[in-house]
C-alpha cells in the first residue's frame, strides 16, 4: 500500500514539473540561438551551423523528458489496474 501511494505522489509531481521543464528547455534554446556565433563546424565532412549543436542536445533532453513521463503515467495504469 506504502509503494503505491509513493508512486501515485512521485506521478503527481511528475505532471506538475512537466511543463515547467519544457518551458525551461525552450528558454535554454532561444538564449542558444541569441547568444552563439553563427560559425560553422564540420560534422561528417559536412559544415553545419555552431548553434544547431547544442539544440539537438537539448531536443533530445525534451524528447527524453516526454517519454519519461508517458512511461511513468503507463507505469502508473498498470499500478491502477493490477489493484
Amino acid at each position: 500500500m506504502k509503494d503505491r501511494e509513493a508512486l501515485e505522489r512521485t506521478g503527481n509531481d511528475l505532471e506538475k514539473r512537466f511543463p515547467v521543464a519544457l518551458v525551461l528547455y525552450g528558454v535554454l534554446a532561444v538564449l542558444v540561438w541569441f547568444t552563439m556565433d553563427a560559425g560553422k563546424v564540420m560534422v561528417m565532412g559536412r559544415p553545419v551551423e555552431l548553434r544547431l549543436v547544442p539544440l539537438v542536445i537539448l531536443a533530445g533532453l525534451a524528447v527524453r523528458t516526454f517519454l519519461a513521463r508517458q512511461a511513468e503515467r503507463i507505469r502508473r495504469d498498470g499500478e491502477k489496474e493490477s489493484s
